[in-house]
């Protein structure tokens, strides 16, 4: 049972959709993203699937140019759901979507993410498969293309740049296991 009315996928939908259609191709890219949650919310026990569509689509509101504090989104976005009172484990997995920890070491906001736990778990797989298979504006993109058209999208040496340059590793094996989760499952 959700604690909040942000755990569930309509409240996240809303909660989205007052905040991220004027940043245009990132409220279609975060529309994509549940989508594909949806799709890929097999590969997480029953109790998760829920929290995994909602974390989807909350996962980049902190671009929302009123919740920027510190320009770092996952963490912005955190904070926020965190003043809005959504359980703990929404609010990590905002967090520490998608290997945000790689971005905060270079943006120098290691200790301010770390007060977020990470959990390793195939709820934080399927977060990562659904955003790391959905482009800039919606697109679906194997893993590697989606890799590569971030790397192209951010200059070299840039923050965002380095760190999936250096997460790549990390974000292939979630994508992976959820893949494998998947293909477990009775069709």
């Amino acid at each position: 049972m959700s604690s909040s009315p942000l755990e569930t996928p309509e409240g996240a939908a809303r909660l989205a959709e007052s905040l991220l259609p004027p940043l245009g191709n990132r409220w279609l890219h975060t529309q994509a993203v549940a989508k594909r949650a949806e799709g890929a919310a097999q590969a997480v026990t029953a109790d998760d699937r829920d929290l995994l569509v909602a974390a989807a689509w909350l996962h980049d509101i902190g671009y929302a140019q009123e919740l920027r504090q510190t320009g770092f989104h996952p963490l912005d976005g955190a904070r926020y759901l965190q003043s809005l009172g959504a359980s703990r484990r929404l609010v990590c997995l905002v967090a520490h979507h998608s290997g945000a920890v790689y971005e905060a070491e270079q943006r120098g906001l290691t200790d301010e993410l770390a007060v977020y736990d990470r959990e390793d778990s195939p709820l934080l797989d399927a977060l990562i498969f659904a955003d790391m298979t959905t482009g800039p504006a919606g697109q679906s993109f194997d893993f590697d293309d989606r890799i590569d058209e971030i790397l192209v999208r951010y200059e070299p040496g840039s923050e965002v740049h380095t760190a999936i340059s250096t997460a790549r590793p990390y974000l292939g094996g979630a994508v992976r296991r959820t893949l494998a989760r998947l293909e477990g499952q009775p069709k």
